[in-house]
């Protein structure tokens, strides 16, 4: 939003004028008037941004659920089915953000390539702490990490 000229300071209490049909010159925080159309073009957009950054926090999900204990340094990316569904959901997830007609029927919107970057701190936090918490429980196994966090 901040990048289409919704500052964060602007965003509260917006929605009753956001979804209001009747207005057609809505400004953003920069004075630019934005019609209904637009204002739904850029809302769908930012659904679809939120969409593919739920698909790549779940890589690091589904990667760090391979082992338990060991660390995935030692273990490897050698399963081959997983890998293939990891590629195949990113591929499913382009698929749908920049296939014409989609704005239509699931009203999901083309990305610029830089949003799908935006998630990547997230998996790489849910990665590093994994691997933490491995260590953890290698090193003192039976501890309260193991108890607490141990599935």
């Amino acid at each position: 939003m901040a990048e289409n000229g919704f500052l964060p300071d602007r965003l509260p209490n917006l929605r009753a004028d956001w979804d209001d049909q009747t207005i057609n010159n809505l400004e953003d925080s920069y004075g630019q008037q934005w019609s209904y159309a637009q204002r739904k073009v850029l809302e769908y957009t930012c659904h679809t941004a939120f969409f593919v950054s739920i698909v790549v926090v779940q890589w690091a999900d589904v990667i760090i659920c391979k082992t338990r204990k060991n660390s995935l340094i030692h273990q490897g990316m050698h399963n081959w089915v997983l890998n293939t569904g990891l590629i195949f959901e990113t591929c499913l997830a382009a698929f749908l953000s920049y296939t014409p007609g989609l704005e239509n029927g699931l009203r999901m919107y083309p990305l610029r390539i830089g949003w799908w970057f935006t998630a990547i701190p997230f998996s790489i936090l849910i990665f590093v702490y994994d691997e933490t918490r491995r260590f953890i429980l290698r090193r003192r196994p039976g501890g309260w990490v193991e108890h607490e966090t141990y599935y």
